[in-house]
């Protein structure tokens, strides 16, 4: 039997590959990281999200999306009428990245080389769970899965051929969510974001009308 055909060969294999993750020296921020951040989630799934990289309490519980921005997603997947349960979750760059401010360890973003680095395991994420859409939240994740730097902003709205396969569609990172101040404007950046996670369903789940969003 074949690895499309065999049941669960895709979540057998994705399960080695993050064995391997673990393991990961590519670049250097596994000297500083608790521990290797691996995707989670149904294999296969229709939708996978991916972010910039695991963020402090990520790092430290060695689970995408567990902190505030994961509670961040957890709302906006709510409001698209998303099961969270249904999508596979994980980050362009799996170590956490940060420089000290007193106690606290501060988000640094990744460079273009350590972008690179955890391609192979971005890769092989998308081998395996076999997503009809991606939708890279940030800038980092942009960059992983479209290629190149381009504004978040130009592309939002779209669905996009990417580099590495599935359609993909690009929204804020959770995190920049967290960060609005006012509540009202809080408001508004958490439907915008939801907005975006409900172009990336009808990927996924087309209209009654049989209609698609094609990549652009």
């Amino acid at each position: 039997m074949s690895r499309a055909t065999a049941p669960g060969a895709d979540a057998r294999r994705l399960a080695e590959i993050a064995s391997a993750a673990a393991q990961c020296d590519r670049c250097e921020l596994y000297r500083n990281a608790t521990q290797t951040v691996f995707g989670e989630g149904p294999v296969p799934a229709a939708m996978m999200l991916v972010g910039e990289q695991p963020g402090d309490q990520e790092d430290k519980q060695g689970a995408p999306f567990v902190g505030p921005a994961g509670r961040i997603l957890g709302d906006a997947l709510e409001v698209a009428g998303i099961d969270r349960g249904a999508v596979y979750v994980t980050n362009a760059v799996k170590h956490f990245k940060w420089e000290a401010r007193g106690k606290r360890r501060i988000h640094k973003r990744p460079n273009a080389s350590e972008i690179e680095a955890c391609g192979l395991w971005l890769g092989e994420e998308i081998a395996h769970v076999r997503p009809a859409v991606i939708v890279a939240m940030g800038a980092t994740a942009v960059r992983a899965v479209l290629g190149g730097t381009r504004a978040i902003a130009s592309l939002r709205g779209q669905v996009l051929a990417s580099a590495l396969g599935p359609p993909m569609v690009a929204t804020v990172h959770p995190s920049a969510v967290v960060r609005v101040p006012d509540r009202d404007d809080r408001r508004a950046a958490l439907e915008g974001f939801a907005a975006d996670l409900r172009l990336a369903r009808e990927v996924t789940a087309p209209p009654a009308d049989g209609t698609r969003r094609r990549p652009a």
